[in-house]
């Protein structure tokens, strides 16, 4: 068996045999053992492929295994395609998942079910392992809908908490309409191209050999590669929670906190942002398309960064945080800056998921508390875990010299550098999101670790009684921290436009990122001013005038609930689809089944057979002379026909 093989198939085995055998034999013990052990050996060998591919230039591996589905001219092998865009995203999905499941030894140490969350995690990880080892769409999409079932499974794993199951069934819902519109594209595909592999399909669309235009239904002839983008891209929509199809990403917080971390860091929600620069040999063929994806991308990046400017809980402001984070990832690849965006994926993982671990420790420290309304102080009780998570912050808001100083600000340059309409508007929208960005960022750390200690007698008995985390859940904290300081630096020449090889592809005339590294001055650093501008306002709501808040959420009434309440969104979602569907399906059950099936049909039936029978019943007297009577009356009808 192949090493690379090897690296998808040891957290399958983790999860297999601790979802299977570890409550009933092995114990929760064993069981985080066992997925912990085959998590470290997939990193190490991770860990090996990438420093034999993207340190040591080795060639990329292209390696077939079995021949999956033979079906006439449909044939799709299942085979692994290890290039440099692979081996980062095998570093950060089992880098950020091994890290996750040492942390939630500590966290999850009181749940009774811990062999069955430590199997959905271990699935999670193998299923993203798929997605991004494929060499060819299909594959690409069994990881896919691998991710939706692991992430349903982790979302609603306190199963006996209804909030819980709703938040589950309803990232499970949101996501089918994204991945209705990838499974459609990969259909396209297959039509258009006569396979699914990687290599042929890219090869053939590089060389155009496709039909410029396919007919859509009601829509006539529509550019081929334009139809195809914007399919695969209404998956990577659903997928990524980009404006439109959000609405799970927040609600997917009802999970144990160390999900958050790997749903946000390395997993679900950075497929998107995979797929588009795995497919940009065909997103780079439709200029539209790329548009598309650097509006939504915008779009998205403002939208969660004005949303997380008022939300109250911890893990909600770091969820639409990312949302935020993944629209920049977006409108990077939209003006052809794959590798840009990239880089911002590989950086995002290391703080995003330090500080939604940070926040599960604060949420361990406060006793399961996560509104920050009920917190303050905390500089003082748990300053390990305030260290940790400040280095996080300053990561996320872009503070010189560390992680998204490098990733974040090449974006931004990309997109000033590109000189379009689209990309002039994408580079606005995400300086004005980088203010807010901070504002809320530091909103969180004000509110949580620096203002005075809460004055509520059950908030202060919990303040009273916080602690640090134990080191299980301490030392991946430490890790990420130093992973937040110094990845930026060590991985800044992943956003030249050569780094990725082969594996991304950018057509000539697409120069937004080799024009990015020679922008003015002033473009370089305004991303700078943009993070003093946020923290200065920060500062004086809630360090120099904490009452201030309070005032202008009550004078500015409407637009503090328009941005509490997430733009409505749900409400409009629940009014058009919920409540429709609701009511459709009521009217189906009293017209359609009750009225007509059971009312006409299955009862109706019965209620004429009872009848039929009940008049034949009243015909049968005994009498000798009714039945002759009716003989006689027989006779006179026949012979009346007859003659």
């Amino acid at each position: 068996m192949s090493k690379n093989l090897l690296i998808v198939l040891l957290p399958l085995a983790g999860s297999l045999i601790a979802g299977l055998f570890g409550r009933r034999f092995l114990g929760n013990a064993v069981s985080r053992l066992v997925t912990i052990v085959c998590m470290l050996g997939a990193l190490a060998l991770s860990i090996q492929a990438f420093l034999a591919i993207a340190v040591g230039d080795a060639p990329t591996v292209r390696e077939p295994i079995f021949s999956w589905i033979v079906s006439g001219g449909f044939k799709v092998s299942f085979g692994m395609l290890i290039d440099r865009l692979t081996v980062v995203m095998l570093v950060v999905v089992n880098g950020v998942s091994t890290l996750v499941h040492i942390y939630s030894v500590g966290y999850m140490a009181e749940d009774p079910d811990q062999p069955r969350f430590f199997s959905y995690l271990s699935l999670f990880t193998f299923a993203m392992l798929m997605l991004v080892t494929g060499d060819n769409f299909l594959q690409l999409f069994f990881g896919w809908e691998g991710v939706g079932l692991a992430s349903y499974l982790l979302i609603g794993f306190w199963f006996t908490k209804e909030s819980a199951c709703n938040a589950a069934i309803k990232a499970f819902l949101v996501n089918r309409v994204g991945d209705f519109g990838f499974a459609l594209g990969i259909f396209a595909l297959y039509m258009v191209f006569g396979t699914l592999d990687y290599a042929e399909v890219f090869g053939m669309a590089a060389a155009g050999q496709y039909p410029a235009t396919v007919d859509f239904p009601l829509w006539g002839a529509v550019p081929t590669m334009t139809l195809i983008c914007l399919l695969l891209f209404v998956g990577a929509m659903g997928k990524s929670a980009q404006l439109g199809l959000h609405t799970w990403l927040p609600d997917a917080m009802e999970g144990p906190t160390p999900v958050s971390a790997l749903i946000h860091a390395a997993t679900m929600v950075t497929a998107g942002v995979f797929m588009v620069c795995r497919a940009s040999p065909l997103f780079e063929l439709s200029q539209t398309a790329l548009n598309v994806v650097t509006i939504v991308g915008a779009s998205t990046a403002l939208f969660a960064a004005t949303v997380g400017l008022v939300q109250n809980d911890i893990k909600r402001v770091i969820a639409y945080s990312t949302c935020s984070q993944l629209g920049y990832m977006f409108f990077a690849a939209g003006v052809s800056a794959y590798p840009a965006a990239m880089f911002h994926l590989f950086t995002h993982a290391f703080f995003k998921a330090l500080l939604f671990l940070g926040a599960g420790a604060v949420i361990h420290a406060m006793h399961h508390e996560q509104d920050m309304r009920h917190m303050g102080g905390l500089v003082k009780k748990i300053p390990f875990t305030y260290a940790v998570m400040m280095i996080g912050t300053l990561a996320l808001t872009g503070f010189p010299y560390l992680a998204g100083f490098y990733s974040k600000d090449a974006i931004l340059e990309s997109a000033y550098a590109a000189h379009t309409t689209v990309g002039t508007l994408a580079w606005i929208m995400g300086m004005l999101a980088a203010i807010l960005t901070t504002f809320y960022s530091f909103r969180l750390v004000f509110m949580t670790f620096h203002r005075g200690a809460p004055k509520d007698h059950h908030d202060r008995h919990a303040y009273d009684h916080a602690h640090e985390a134990p080191w299980s859940m301490r030392l991946p904290l430490l890790i990420l921290a130093a992973g937040s300081l110094v990845c930026g630096y060590l991985g800044q020449s992943m956003v030249d436009v050569g780094w990725f090889k082969e594996s991304i592809v950018i057509v000539k005339g697409h120069d937004a990122l080799a024009h990015a590294h020679h922008v003015a001055a002033w473009v370089k650093w305004s991303p700078f001013g943009m993070f003093l501008i946020g923290l200065l306002l920060a500062w004086i709501l809630y360090i120099k005038v904490p009452g201030l808040p309070a005032i202008m959420a009550d004078v500015l009434r409407g637009i503090y609930q328009f941005l509490l309440n997430a733009w409505y969104f749900d409400r409009l979602y629940d009014r058009l689809f919920v409540r429709t569907a609701r009511e459709i399906g009521q009217g189906l059950w009293q017209t359609g089944d009750v009225k007509i099936i059971d009312g006409y049909g299955v009862n109706g039936t019965a209620g004429l057979v009872v009848r039929l029978a009940q008049g034949l019943k009243r015909m049968q007297t005994g009498y000798v002379y009714h039945y002759a009577f009716a003989m006689v009356i027989g006779v006179l009808i026949l012979i009346t026909v007859y003659v």
